[in-house]
């Protein structure tokens, strides 16, 4: 059986695309040949299986009052049962995690992940040992207070994904699960700033690509 990779994650692992002239299809989500889901599983070959599961607003542990079903705890159990046996599950969240209304730090946000992990690892569904990476996502840029996006993140978004990586670094240590800063590896686009390109899918790609296969 091949090696089960689960992609957990928002909207960047959804493939939104913020700017249209940035993508093949012209429209607001990578296609196949873009997203760094499918990129990865292109160069991991035939001996993998790449699983996508982004949701656009998805957060860690918050509940989100304005949209339904955004904490990756309620899904974490169903999702990664329906995808059994599991080799690695691989979580990129914490850019939602930092709008205003939810009313947390980085420092909690950090937790929240470590209780998201927990819970992933209680799961009856791995082929081995539970096996984790956190990935933090790219600093937003200053770009998001420019854009009509921007309003409802709130303020304190920029600053909060700023100091995530420290906080989630040690976290990760602390639940077991492997641990790499998206910052410096992967681009955020200059129209939302809080978007991958379709570069920084590219180079996502390529790094995972790198790491993976030491984790499995």
């Amino acid at each position: 059986m091949k090696k089960h990779i689960v992609c957990f994650g928002d909207s960047n692992t959804h493939g939104y695309c913020a700017d249209p002239t940035d993508t093949v299809t012209g429209g607001n989500r990578f296609d196949e040949t873009e997203r760094w889901t499918c990129l990865l599983q292109q160069k991991l070959g035939e001996g993998y299986l790449v699983l996508e599961e982004g949701l656009s607003g998805r957060t860690t542990v918050f509940p989100d009052a304005l949209h339904e079903s955004m904490d990756g705890l309620g899904v974490i159990y169903s999702t990664l049962m329906s995808h059994e046996p599991v080799d690695l599950l691989v979580i990129m969240l914490g850019t939602n995690d930092t709008k205003e209304r939810l009313g947390v730090n980085a420092a909690c946000i950090a937790i929240g992940m470590e209780r998201l992990v927990l819970k992933a690892k209680s799961t009856q569904c791995w082929a081995g040992e539970p096996n984790i990476l956190i990935v933090c996502p790219p600093h937003i840029r200053k770009e998001l207070y420019d854009n009509p996006c921007g309003v409802p993140m709130g303020n304190g978004c920029i600053e909060k994904s700023q100091e995530l990586a420290k906080y989630l670094e040690p976290s990760a240590r602390n639940v077991g699960a492997a641990f790499l800063d998206a910052q410096g590896v992967a681009e955020f686009n200059t129209v939302d700033g809080m978007h991958l390109t379709a570069k920084g899918h590219r180079q996502l790609a390529e790094k995972l690509a790198e790491v993976i296969p030491g984790l499995v």
